[in-house]
This record gives structure tokens, C-alpha cells and sequence, in this order.
């Protein structure tokens, strides 16, 4: 009769290897996101106004009214922004560490869901439905990042389905060395 220790360390399932490096992946981009903002402030500062202040926009006077030109309110959401992704990045690099030390799937698969679901929540609903859709980001030429906004939001949903698929933690145990 054979038996396995769920608490030994054993090699990753191909499985949790993908939620591993998918969830890394996406630490490093948005703590490189968050460390750009923070470092040169200006120039996505210079995005979020115009976006906010709708300048770039068609101008069709049934919009204009949602537009934000305090610079102070711009400059408060911008800092949000920067906020939000910092915390992102934290629980990414959380869960991306998580993986790779191989202790506990369920616990790494738990901390990598809430980073993913928090990149989901600002690049789906802040930048492309509030900022594409409220501040009509999609008819400005410069001003609009639906394009890259979409691409993150798609990995991110992309990396919560792999973390997501049924069988990971039971297929870790099953693949450990029996003693």
C-alpha cells in the first residue's frame, strides 16, 4: 500500500506551472506599470487629463457633460490609479511567490485570483467601460488606450481560467513521489 503526503514538496503539474508563470507574468507588468507611474508621474498624468477632461473627443454636446476638468480630481483619480496598481503588483508578486515555493495550491490559486480579479476590475471597468465608455476614450486618436487596456484584460482573464481549471491541486498530490 502506497500513500502520498500532501505537504511534500513535489514537482508542479503542468497545470499549476501555467497559473505560476501566467500569474508572474502579470506581476511583472504592472509592477513595471505602477513603477513607471511612479517614477515618471508626468506622462500618464498628461493621459489620464486628457481622457477625464474628454479634449480629444468628438465634442457632441451630449457628452461633454461627463467630462472632469478639475485637475485636481483628474490628478486624484490618476493617484488612485497608481494606488490600485501598486496593490495589484504586491498581490501578483504574492501569488507568483506562492506558486513557485509549491506549499499550498489552493492558498497561491486564492492570492493569484485576487490580483487578477483587481488588473479585471481597472483595465475591463476603469479603462475600457469608464474610461472608453463614460469618457468616450474609443473616438479620441491619442488619447485612447482600449487597444492595450483589452490586451491586459485578456490575459488577465486568460491567467484567472488556467488558475481556475478543475483538477490542480488534486493532480498536484496525485503526481507527488509515493513513500
Amino acid at each position: 500500500m502506497t500513500t502520498t503526503d500532501p505537504t511534500r514538496h513535489s514537482r508542479h503539474s503542468g497545470q499549476a506551472l501555467a497559473a505560476g508563470v501566467l500569474t508572474g507574468i502579470l506581476a511583472l507588468y504592472i509592477a513595471l506599470v505602477a513603477f513607471g507611474n511612479i517614477t515618471d508621474f508626468g506622462t500618464n498624468q498628461q493621459f489620464v487629463r486628457h481622457v477625464l477632461a474628454m479634449d480629444s473627443t468628438f465634442k457632441d454636446h451630449d457628452l461633454m457633460w461627463r467630462a472632469i476638468t478639475s485637475t485636481a480630481l483628474q490628478d486624484t483619480a490618476y493617484v488612485l490609479i497608481i494606488a490600485w496598481e501598486t496593490v495589484a503588483a504586491l498581490v501578483l508578486i504574492w501569488g507568483t511567490y506562492l506558486w513557485a515555493a509549491r506549499r499550498d495550491e489552493a492558498f497561491a490559486r486564492r492570492v493569484s485570483t485576487y490580483g487578477l480579479l483587481m488588473l479585471l476590475m481597472l483595465f475591463g471597468a476603469g479603462f475600457i467601460a469608464i474610461g472608453g465608455e463614460w469618457f468616450a476614450m474609443w473616438q479620441a486618436k491619442a488619447w485612447n488606450g482600449e487597444d492595450s487596456a483589452t490586451r491586459v484584460f485578456l490575459l488577465s482573464g486568460v491567467a484567472l481560467i488556467v488558475n481556475h481549471l478543475p483538477g490542480g491541486a488534486r493532480a498536484a498530490v496525485e503526481e507527488s513521489p509515493t513513500t
